[in-house]
């Protein structure tokens, strides 16, 4: 009785990717970003520019050298010019590393913090939002998009903050050697400055849509590789493999522009560097021969030009990161900002985020099953005989494709519902609506203040078994436990035993490349995290269904005994947990259609009856009446 999940959008035109924030938007994260270490950067820029100044003490140290040379005078003439060379190369090398040392914090403080605040939106998305974008599109700007970001600030933000200071004050240097040299050197502006519009307002929407292709190439890899048993069941593999073909094509193609883009954009820059060296030679031969500059300054203007290569050349190179970059860091302040901004329910006026009693929002733990958001609206009343309560719930994973359809449901508290229904009946996402993980389409869930720091767990089938020992994957739900918690919290849910027969017990490492844990001992795992956790309400969506039959009853009672004493919402796998429960819902089609207690409904020959029959029929032996 497991409801169809709601199909996945592909990854092609029709999804409907997570949103790009504007550049304005995305400028203004920026700034927010940084706000906090305003002083680091200030000091780190300040260091940059001292060291900069120093470093431009070469080239007239140089062009000292070379009148020295040129007017003849002794050897001896040279000393102080090469000691003062070889004192400015020392001090600006360390105050060039002490200034891109700051810098480069600056930089990993900022990334730290935008993952931080991406990973924190991102689990608070709706849970339909991400099933209409598909898991592609997130995955890719987890991963690629972050990297870049990372990339960019690592090697691309020490290396323009260095190359803009050392452009400005070398410019300066050329005024002051003489004008004239300044002039010359600018001719080369007009080609850099029309070179860096003609490749920006070609590079943003590119790599933007370079970014989209690899989102959805990395969806439909996901969906062919994940339902590899279905494409080969059906003998759709020729279908799939085309379309993965055809999504690497798009990719391929986009990524042959961009090196196009980026030749066409060396070789403008060449030509600028032509024009301005060749300006500030002939300015210096007229100036030299009008006896305006000795020989030697004419060296130093040549020089100042000369070492503009570098700086220049990064400063505009780099606008390739810097583009590649401001398109991942859109798609990331993207989610941040969808996050932040509930979706309207087409119309239906928004309510508050649940509230304790103190008035602080409530909190946002994982569920024990698994890290689920929280994002659905919730109104918190003062006092009420009810539990939670949806009233005229209505929701639909896109046009033409509703789920509920009115679904009014209240729990008094401590009482136990057991939702039941055929297959597509809507009781996931009427559980994940209860819950919170879901926003309804219309309709509102209102619940009362709670006491306790938690006011909801949602424990599914699918539960994550996360990285670490035992103890930590426990304290997910509640940090500040002690190992008696810990243990008490097993031993509910009858996980003691084999817990401690484990290879180092509470201390053995579990998950991705730790011992594993078979479904129900998974299961039991996630359950003793809603002990920990010791929730207001508890909702329960099919939490015994990965167990098989041979784990079944076990695992009912240890959801039983994790379900003492509090309201509980059960989306029922099996119809031995309706029958414990204290009220039996049955839903068909996405509304209400029974509600009443097990015998009340089985004597009553409606649809709970049917079902009933149909269940105990295919047991080996009838299941037991209370």
């Amino acid at each position: 009785m497991t409801p169809p999940t709601p199909p996945s959008p592909t990854a092609d035109d029709s999804a409907e990717l997570l949103p790009v924030a504007t550049p304005t938007r995305t400028r203004a994260a920026l700034r927010m970003l940084i706000r906090p270490d305003r002083g680091l950067a200030l000091t780190g820029l300040g260091i940059l520019v001292a060291a900069t100044a120093v470093g431009l003490l070469v080239q007239p140290l140089l062009g000292r050298i070379v009148d020295i040379v040129a007017d003849g005078r002794p050897a001896g003439d040279l000393t102080l010019p090469v000691v003062l060379l070889v004192a400015v190369a020392v001090v600006q090398g360390l105050t060039t590393t002490l200034g891109l040392t700051r810098i480069a914090r600056l930089g990993e403080t900022v990334l730290a913090r935008l993952r931080e605040r991406f990973v924190e939106r991102a689990l608070n998305l709706p849970a339909d939002r991400l099933e209409r974008a598909g898991a592609g599109d997130l995955t890719a700007r987890v991963t690629g998009d972050v990297a870049r970001v990372a990339e960019a600030v690592r090697s691309a933000l020490p290396e323009m903050a260095r190359s803009v200071l050392a452009i400005l004050l070398t410019l300066g240097a050329l005024a002051l050697l003489d004008v004239r040299f300044l002039l010359a050197a600018l001719l080369a502006v007009p080609v850099q400055l029309l070179t860096a519009r003609w490749y920006v307002r070609r590079a943003l929407t590119l790599y933007a849509d370079q970014r989209v292709a690899n989102g959805a190439q990395q969806q439909q890899l996901l969906e062919t590789i994940g339902g590899a048993a279905t494409v080969r069941g059906h003998r759709l593999e020729e279908q799939h493999t085309e379309r993965s073909a055809g999504r690497s094509r798009k990719a391929v193609d986009l990524t042959m522009r961009s090196v196009n883009l980026v030749l066409g954009f060396y070789g403008r820059l060449h030509i600028a560097e032509y024009i301005g060296l060749a300006a500030v030679l002939i300015a210096g031969f007229w100036l030299v021969r009008d006896g305006a500059v000795s020989i030697g300054t004419a060296t130093a203007a040549a020089l100042y030009f000369h070492s503009l290569f570098g700086p220049v050349n990064a400063a505009l190179v780099l606008l390739d990161d810097a583009q590649s970059a401001a398109a991942g860091l859109a798609r990331l302040v993207g989610v941040t900002d969808l996050a932040e901004q509930p979706e309207p329910a087409d119309g239906t006026p928004e309510v508050g985020k649940p509230e304790a009693a103190d008035g602080k929002a409530a909190d946002g733990k994982p569920e024990a099953g698994k890290a689920a958001p929280t994002s659905v609206p919730r109104q918190r009343t003062a006092s009420s005989e009810a539990a939670v309560a949806a009233h005229e719930v209505s929701h639909a994973y896109g046009p033409g494709r509703p789920v509920l359809h009115g679904v009014s449901l209240t729990l008094k508290a401590g009482e136990h519902v057991a939702l039941v229904g055929t297959s597509g009946a809507g009781k996931s996402t009427l559980a994940r609506i209860v819950a919170g993980v879901q926003r309804p389409t219309t309709g509102t869930v209102t619940a009362p203040a709670s006491t306790g720091e938690t006011s909801v767990v949602l424990v599914t089938q699918e539960v994550h078994v996360f990285t670490g020992t035992l103890a930590e994957d426990l304290r997910l739900a509640r940090p500040d436990a002690t190992e008696a918690d810990l243990r008490t919290a097993l031993s509910t849910v009858h996980a003691l035993d084999w817990a401690e027969t484990l290879p180092d017990g509470l201390a053995t490492v579990v998950g991705e490349g730790g011992h594993r844990l078979d479904p129900a001992r998974a299961q039991q795992l996630a359950l003793a995290r809603l002990v920990l956790a010791d929730p207001a309400l508890a909702v329960l969506d099919e939490a015994t269904a990965e167990a098989g039959s041979a784990g079944a009853r076990v695992l009912e009672r240890s959801a039983e005994a994790a379900l003492a004493g509090r309201t509980a919402l059960v989306v029922a796998h099996r119809l031995t947990q309706a029958v414990a429960a204290d009220r039996v819902v049955v839903l068909e089609a996405g509304r209400v259609v029974e509600s009443g207690p097990h015998d009340e409904l089985r004597d009553a020959d409606g649809p709970y009856a049917a079902l009933w029959r149909a269940w105990s029929g295919s047991r080996a032996t009838t299941a037991p009446h209370p």
